[in-house]
């Protein structure tokens, strides 16, 4: 009977001990999915910040070419904001729920890559 006893309790340890392990496990599973999309979102935003300072730069730079070709700097600026003002638009309205999937594809292959 004490035999019984002794190996049921070994039994019990042992399936205490895989449950923490897998609890464990788990965690670290989801740590490094974790890591891996804000790692990546924070890479990708650092790169936007450059690519979005450049593309001010150069239209600020264009906006002052066009302004100073029409005679007047504010024609230049209007153009260029009636420019990018057509371009939100037909975002907006045309391919919001493309970019929208886009968005979502892109955060879900990184969860489970």
């Amino acid at each position: 009977m004490e035999e019984k006893a002794n190996i049921l309790e070994s039994l019990l340890g042992r399936a205490e001990e895989y449950g923490k392990t897998s609890l464990e496990l788990f965690k670290l599973k989801a740590l490094d999915k974790t890591l891996g999309v804000v790692s990546s979102i924070i890479s990708r935003t650092v790169a936007f910040v450059f690519i979005f300072t450049f593309f001010l730069m150069g239209t600020i730079g264009v906006a002052y070419l066009l302004g100073d070709v029409l005679g007047k700097l504010w024609y230049g600026f209007f153009i260029v904001a009636a420019f990018y003002g057509i371009i939100g638009f037909v975002l907006y309205f045309f391919l919001n729920d493309r970019i929208k999937r886009l968005v979502s594809d892109f955060l879900i292959k990184q969860v489970y890559k």
